[in-house]
């Protein structure tokens, strides 16, 4: 099972993103586990229950440079989730986007 991880300021809307996306994978039988939580544990999430994909909200793009410094050599995909279906909730395009971050990172 593939686990997605989604992070922001506090993890409050990525959550219901993150809803959809499993729901979008259950619907389809993929195996993967979506999840989101706040930015300022992504350190203790990698150590204790490595995602294979990490996705940023929008709104903590600025953020990016500084994840990927931290934690790039981990060798995990990390990516900032597109602002337009992010804003629609478009868990169906998000989850596409993790699952071709996932296979492009073999």
């Amino acid at each position: 099972m593939k686990k997605i991880y989604l992070f922001c300021s506090a993890g409050m809307s990525t959550s219901m993103l993150a809803s959809k996306m499993q729901s979008v994978a259950d619907a389809h039988n993929v195996p993967v586990k979506v999840a989101a939580h706040p930015h300022n544990k992504i350190g203790e999430i990698i150590d204790a229950d490595r995602p294979d994909c990490i996705l940023l909200g929008p709104q903590v793009k600025y953020m990016y440079e500084e994840t990927v410094a931290q934690y790039g050599k981990e060798n995990i995909p990390i990516a900032v989730i597109d602002a337009e279906a992010y804003g629609m909730m478009d868990g169906e395009k998000v989850l596409k986007t993790a699952i071709k971050l996932i296979k492009a990172n073999k």
